[in-house]
């Protein structure tokens, strides 16, 4: 019988019974991890650390355009700024350049804190409709 870690456990929790919303907040939020960490590994000039790091917000960029829902016209333009982050992570990789991740960073950043905000108000939306206000 082995043991598991009881943070793995609380973070696998975490996602199984994370909503739709939760998640992608989540890899938002894991895609900025990877890009500090490339961001550091670069500046040690670590570059394996930094091609693996890359490659990991790379894989979140991916997995956030698969989730889009292409019916809708914003989705449309999310892919557009997906594809965008997504090739300047590339470009920021051969290139080690810092000032690309940072300009990545603050588009990752900026689509984080808005979808905070509409989880936000959809949790309050949900909130006053299930009676409770």
């Amino acid at each position: 019988m082995s043991i598991q870690n009881p943070y793995q456990a609380y973070q696998d929790n975490a996602v199984t019974t994370a909503s739709p919303g939760e998640l992608t907040l989540m890899l938002y939020n894991g895609c900025l991890k990877f890009i500090a960490a490339a961001k550091e590994a670069m500046k040690k000039k670590d570059y394996a650390g930094k091609n693996t790091n890359l490659q990991k917000a790379q894989n979140i960029i991916r997995e956030l355009m698969v989730t889009l829902k292409p019916e809708y016209e914003v989705s449309k333009n999310m892919m557009a700024m997906y594809d965008y982050i997504y090739r300047r992570l590339l470009e920021a990789n051969l290139k080690n350049d810092l000032a690309i991740l940072e300009e990545c960073e603050g588009f990752v950043t900026e689509f984080r804190d808005v979808w905070k905000q509409v989880i936000q108000i959809n949790r309050k939306q949900q909130y006053k409709e299930g009676g409770q206000i």
